[in-house]
C-alpha cells in the first residue's frame, strides 16, 4: 500500500513561511507601538513637571522662569502632537499587519483542511482496498475448505 502524499506540501510550507513572516512583522509593529506608548508616558510626565513650574510660590514672581516654563511646555505639546500622530499611524499599521496575519493564517488553515480531507479519502480508499484484498484471499481459501 502506498504512503499518503499531499500534492500541495510545498505550497503549505510556503504559506506557513509567509504566515510566520507576517507574525514577525506584526510583532515588530507592536514593539514599536509599545515604544511609542512609553515615549508618550515619559512626555506626559515632562508636561506635568513643566506645568508645575507655572505655579509660583506666593510672593515674588520670576518672569523669566515663567517664560522659560511656558516655552518648554509649548515644545513638549508640539512633541506630544507629533507623537500622537505617530501613534495613530502605528495603530493603523498594527491593524493592517494583524489583518494580513489573519489572512495568511486562513490560507494555511484552508490547505490544512484540504490535506485532512484528502487524507481521510486516502485512508478510506486504503481500507476499502485492504478489505477487498482480504475478501479475495478469503474467497480463494473457501474452495480449499470444501474439498476437505
Amino acid at each position: 500500500m502506498k504512503k499518503f502524499q499531499f500534492r500541495h506540501d510545498s505550497l503549505v510550507r510556503l504559506r506557513e513561511a509567509l504566515r510566520d513572516e507576517r507574525r514577525a512583522q506584526l510583532a515588530e509593529a507592536m514593539r514599536i507601538q509599545a515604544s511609542l506608548d512609553g515615549e508618550m508616558q515619559q512626555l506626559r510626565l515632562k508636561l506635568d513637571e513643566a506645568r508645575q513650574m507655572h505655579t509660583a510660590p506666593r510672593g515674588a514672581v520670576d518672569i523669566d522662569r515663567l517664560l522659560v516654563a511656558e516655552r518648554y511646555e509649548m515644545v513638549l505639546l508640539l512633541e506630544k502632537h507629533k507623537l500622537e500622530q505617530q501613534q495613530a499611524g502605528m495603530n493603523a499599521e498594527v491593524e493592517k499587519r494583524r489583518q494580513a496575519l489573519v489572512w495568511a493564517d486562513q490560507d494555511v488553515r484552508v490547505l490544512e483542511k484540504l490535506r485532512e480531507t484528502q487524507f481521510q479519502r486516502w485512508r478510506a480508499g486504503s481500507e476499502r482496498d485492504a478489505l477487498e484484498h482480504l475478501d479475495e484471499i478469503a474467497g480463494r481459501m473457501r474452495p480449499q475448505e470444501t474439498a476437505l
